[in-house]
């Protein structure tokens, strides 16, 4: 099946790079274009996409305005926001809002087709990079005044080897790490599509939607290291 989707962004040359990337991929079809986040509600209205890649920063209307406008009249849009930001004050805004993927711009190829999956599928996606902030920002909220941990006990960290293999314990320690799909079968010296398998298995075992959201039930269980 094709997976439609709109492009909206205010830079050309950028639009078109992430354009050519989608058109390598057979299973997609870029179906329409735009440059203002204004648009978003009369492009999905006319073509009807699957996935929607929206830029945060737009001249007339911004990318979270849009989204939230987009997700208001029509609920069951799947919006990918596209930004320069890693800061968790603007993904969660833009969570909130109803985008179900947050991209940074320094993405690569293989990311950005990743992404669009996953998110047409109906799970999440956000950058590796900016899960490992929320990571950072999440232990620091757990951590009071004093420096004692309220949620995460400063215990030694027991692996889950009653759910996952231990090849699939140490992904899931790459997935905390922010590590992208590329840089954890570089770190353990095995393929990226050894690695979707190992993280799709992940995800099945612990019966979570995505990466994020694994990452989040690993901390709270002390499955992972926050580093």
């Amino acid at each position: 099946m094709t997976t439609k989707i709109v492009i909206i962004d205010d830079h050309q040359l950028f639009r078109e790079g992430v354009k050519r990337i989608l058109d390598f991929e057979k299973s997609f079809e870029v179906v329409a274009e735009g440059d203002d986040g204004s648009e978003a509600v009369d492009l999905v209205e006319q073509y009807h996409p699957d996935v929607v890649i929206m830029d945060i920063n737009m001249p007339t209307t911004n990318g979270v305005e849009a989204t939230r406008q987009l997700i208001e009249k029509y609920p069951e849009s799947k919006v990918i926001i596209l930004s320069i930001h890693d800061d968790e004050n603007y993904v969660t805004h833009a969570l909130k809002t109803g985008a179900t993927g947050y991209l940074l711009k320094e993405m690569d190829a293989d990311a950005l087709i990743e992404a669009v999956k996953v998110v047409a599928d109906g799970g999440s996606y956000l950058h590796p990079k900016v899960t490992h902030n929320l990571v950072k920002e999440y232990r620091r909220l757990s951590t009071d005044e004093s420096g004692s941990d309220q949620y995460i006990q400063q215990i030694e960290i027991r692996r889950p080897l009653h759910l996952l293999t231990r090849r699939e314990c140490e992904v899931l320690q790459l997935l905390a790490d922010g590590k992208s799909n590329r840089g954890i079968g570089e770190a353990l010296f095995i393929s990226e599509k050894t690695v979707k398998n190992h993280v799709s298995n992940i995800l099945q075992k612990m019966n979570v939607n995505d990466r994020t959201q694994a990452v989040v039930v690993a901390i709270k269980n002390g499955w992972v290291e926050v580093r």
